[in-house]
């Protein structure tokens, strides 16, 4: 996407905001659900906002920018807050991507209703759905890491989290670092379902 800073300053201008707008979403979600299930943690850290300088991350961000998959800040929550951490956990981790499918639904319905606006909303769908379907990888700090180990039962979901601090972020780097041809593997996984979801959505 950056390649387009100079070639095309209007469409990296449009993508850009589009990923603002999806990022902040994503990690708001996150942030309103532990808030509503008991935990302050992400209020007292300035999460509870629709404001994007809270909810962007700069490595995050730049990978978008770059790879065309990448996320935001995670937010922050204390499960020994939670009524029932393990259900309460997988529902926050849950929030994020949901809210991206949401958003990109209700936007590939006002497509349908005002195709003038394709230019704008239709970037803001692709981003949506393509920031949806990479956090449900299970690497963290991705959302599917915790929402794998929500779905899996006693020790193994202990053994998971373990697994994950040690060998997440080495996955997660080497999922990104592009292949012979330029694509990454992450890429290479994601990119079937998500032109799936977009044809579903558009098509």
């Amino acid at each position: 996407m950056i390649n387009y800073l100079l070639s095309n300053p209007l469409f990296f201008a449009i993508w850009a905001v589009a990923l603002v707008v999806a990022v902040t979403i994503h990690e708001f979600a996150h942030a309103f659900m532990a808030d509503r299930l008991g935990d302050p943690t992400p209020k007292i850290n300035g999460r509870v906002t629709l404001n994007p300088l809270a909810h962007l991350d700069p490595i995050g961000t730049l990978a978008i920018l770059i790879a065309n998959i990448g996320w935001g800040k995670p937010v922050p929550y204390d499960p020994y807050n939670l009524a029932n951490p393990k259900r309460d956990s997988l529902l926050i981790s849950l929030a994020g991507p949901a809210s991206n499918f949401i958003l990109a639904s209700l936007l590939a319905l006002l497509l349908r209703f005002s195709p003038v606006l394709t230019m704008i909303v239709l970037p803001m769908i692709m981003i949506n759905v393509g920031l949806g379907v990479f956090n449900l990888l299970p690497i963290p700090p991705l959302d599917g890491s915790k929402i794998l180990s929500g779905l899996l039962p006693g020790m193994k979901s202990v053994e998971w989290d373990d697994f994950s601090q040690r060998y997440g972020l080495y996955l997660l780097i080497g999922l990104l670092l592009p292949l012979v041809g330029g694509q990454s593997i992450a890429s290479l996984i994601i990119s079937p379902i998500i032109n799936f979801l977009i044809n579903l959505l558009v098509g």
